[in-house]
């Protein structure tokens, strides 16, 4: 049986996505699934992977992009249990979801409660555990306090806004002004980052209690500036660098570990879901299921802009690094 994928034989630009046909599917070993892909984001993570400037991978072409993914168990491998040929189950592949069919190994696999859109569903794996394990498990913010979001119109961005909601957060978000009407609905303060001074609004209100940026470089210090005392900056990307607009991670390493020796009474931590998840995988289950569960109750909905289709892949990254996005784009699989 064939099959589609999107691959790239080397690293580069958007034109370098290339659907290709497969003329078998492939096997699962002991331990793996075979899962169809229903839905993969399409995000800004991909973008760096596909050019080869994700921090720390060391993957190299051909690979196919795709850092998660929602689909059905296809078929099981020997040795496999609690699983069902059939079932709903999502993963963070960091690459490799943007194709019909895929092998997982089954321990990394999470279920995905039935009846939830699959499109939605995976907007919780990447972007949704990103901003709820910022909040709980890395700033670890109480109800009523105030945050600054940057990239507040992004797909991490609102993600936070709608987690902040929850707790009752006092948020403000830095976006573009088309941005501006999505940022508000979902119950943040806008700021015109190209033309208003973030770091002189939030020294006026006292500081906030987090801030989430990732942008990195220049961004980074007059993040931590506006935080109060007590405060916690999470970095937790390079977007300037990886659009060629300056910064340098390693430079941003050592600012971080330069602020958190100095006695200024506010402190930095990274934030890379791959590497929490190693340290703790059951946090990733935990907390994606907690999600899930809120997706189905009705008390988040991912705003998506765009649903394309898996042969529409280069169409997402052109529009995701022209941050033309309100919100995420989800590749649609099959379905």
């Amino acid at each position: 049986m064939n099959y589609k994928k999107v691959i790239i034989h080397e690293f580069g630009g958007p034109k370098v996505l290339q659907v290709i046909e497969e003329s078998t599917l492939p096997e699962p070993g002991t331990g793996e699934a075979r899962i169809k892909v229903l839905a993969a984001s399409a995000t800004f993570t991909d973008t760096m992977v596909r050019k080869g400037i994700y921090y720390g991978f060391k993957e190299t072409p051909p690979l196919s992009p795709g850092y998660d993914m929602v689909g059905v168990v296809d078929k099981l491998g020997q040795g496999v249990t609690g699983l069902e040929v059939g079932q709903m189950v999502a993963d963070l592949t960091v690459f490799g979801a943007y194709t019909e069919y895929m092998l997982r190994p089954v321990d990394t696999l999470v279920p995905v409660p039935a009846g939830l859109d699959p499109a939605e569903a995976v907007s919780m794996v990447l972007s949704y555990v990103t901003a709820y394990q910022m909040l709980h498990r890395v700033a670890k913010i109480q109800s009523g306090q105030k945050i600054l979001v940057h990239g507040a119109g992004g797909a991490v961005g609102t993600a936070t806004l709608q987690l902040g909601a929850l707790l009752n957060l006092e948020v403000y978000g830095t976006a573009s002004k088309p941005k501006h009407e999505l940022v508000q609905s979902l119950g943040a303060t806008p700021i015109d980052y190209k033309n208003e001074d973030f770091l002189a609004r939030m020294q006026a209100i006292g500081g906030v209690d987090a801030a989430f940026d990732p942008i990195g470089g220049e961004n980074l210090k007059r993040s931590f500036k506006s935080l109060k005392k007590g405060g916690t900056l999470v970095p937790y990307g390079f977007y300037n660098q990886a659009m060629g607009k300056g910064g340098n991670v390693a430079l941003d390493y050592m600012s971080i570990a330069v602020w958190n020796i100095l006695p200024n009474g506010r402190q930095a931590s990274f934030y890379s879901i791959g590497d929490l998840r190693k340290k703790n995988p059951a946090w990733f289950k935990e907390d994606l299921g907690l999600l899930f569960g809120l997706l189905k109750e009705g008390k988040i909905k991912p705003s998506i802009e765009k649903r394309l289709k898996l042969e529409d892949a280069a169409q997402a990254h052109e529009l995701i690094e022209q941050a033309a996005v309100k919100g995420r784009i989800v590749l649609i699989v099959n379905g």
